[in-house]
């Protein structure tokens, strides 16, 4: 195997220095135009290939973009790494991912690593530090909040209109005749779980509706919480008609509740989600849920480190909603108690085949 030509050969055989070649090659040497050209033949005769990265540490770059996510155990966020890596396929740039783990302290420990590291942007999935230690992160490198604003910081944020998605449930559930409603909420703390549960809280209470404070869960975002929270729900023994949950993965734990009680869904509760990752058109019955372009707020994201890095402008970019209306959701049938079950079925059974 040929060895790799280097930039001290080139220099050599165009009989100038190695620091007048580095500069013909950034763009920044002040030499005759006879001199360029010498020293760009050489580099075509000789097929000089740059080493980006030490070109990139030379301008006190590294090359990589650190993206810290909640999870990594999560189609959603499985889906939004996907276009975060298609937006840095075709530059220099590769993705450093660090999950926070659902944990301030992890969140930080991850922040503290990728600095280290000397990342040249940060990209943040939700989380849940507090917008003072971003504020300080963001004096260091450019800085993308996804999910969340950081407040008393010109930033650049990405940004779903949680407000709108959960009137568009809410009013669609009313539309239905729904009165009596179960929610799971997610992630504690989590900037957007705690839009959506009050804008959804709001709606209805515009409405003239209210749930028990019993009937209200939080699911942490995850299948199992989804779960835990809808079996907390249906041990109250309180009736609803309709459980909407905060995003997919929960309302995928929650269905798997409702089966074990022998609950129909639609016809004793209808069940919404929210984001529509590809799983949930494949539940039975599918999923009525609101629709989040993910892989696009992916790319996005990436998109804006690549341009704050080249120096435009912060942005803020607001992603539009879309209700998705499948067969989980229908009119009520009669108010039930939530514990009610199927004759054969107990409350931790399975059903009987």
């Amino acid at each position: 195997m040929m060895e790799a030509v280097t930039l001290a050969q080139v220099a050599r055989e165009a009989g100038v220095s190695p620091s007048t070649v580095s500069r013909i090659l950034n763009g920044t040497a002040n030499v005759t135009p006879e001199k360029r050209a010498r020293v760009e033949s050489v580099i075509t005769r000789l097929n000089y290939r740059p080493n980006p990265q030490a070109q990139a540490l030379a301008g006190g770059r590294s090359l990589t973009i650190g993206v810290i996510t909640p999870t990594l155990n999560s189609t959603f966020y499985g889906e939004a790494l996907a276009g975060i890596e298609a937006a840095l396929n075709d530059t220099p740039y590769h993705p450093i991912v660090i999950s926070g783990q659902w944990r301030t302290e992890r969140e930080q420990e991850a922040l503290d690593l990728l600095l280290a590291r000397r990342v040249d942007a940060v990209i943040m999935m939700g989380g849940i530090l507090d917008d003072q230690i971003l504020t300080h992160v963001a004096r260091r490198v450019p800085l993308i909040a996804v999910g969340r604003d950081v407040r008393g910081l010109d930033h650049s944020c990405i940004v779903l209109d949680n407000t709108k998605a959960m009137q568009q449930v809410a009013r669609h559930l009313l539309a239905l005749g729904h009165r009596q409603f179960a929610y799971i909420s997610g992630a504690e703390r989590q900037q957007d779980a705690m839009e959506r549960r009050v804008a959804f809280l709001d709606c209805l209470d515009a409405h003239g509706v209210s749930i028990p404070p019993e009937l209200i869960q939080m699911g942490r975002y995850t299948e199992e919480g989804g779960l835990e929270a809808a079996e907390a729900i249906l041990n109250t023994g309180l009736p609803f008609t309709a459980l909407v949950c905060a995003n997919d993965q929960m309302a995928l734990g929650a269905r798997l509740a409702l089966y074990r009680r022998g609950v129909s869904v639609p016809g004793d509760v209808s069940l919404t989600g929210f984001d529509d990752v590809f799983t949930s058109s494949l539940m039975t019955p599918p999923l009525t849920t609101v629709r989040q372009a993910i892989y696009d707020i992916g790319l996005t994201a990436a998109r804006e480190a690549l341009n704050l890095l080249d120096g435009q402008p912060v942005v803020r970019q607001v992603f539009e909603p879309e209700l998705i209306i499948r067969e989980s959701t229908a009119p009520p049938a009669s108010p039930r108690p939530a514990g009610r079950v199927r004759r054969g079925v107990t409350a931790m059974s399975t059903p009987d085949g």
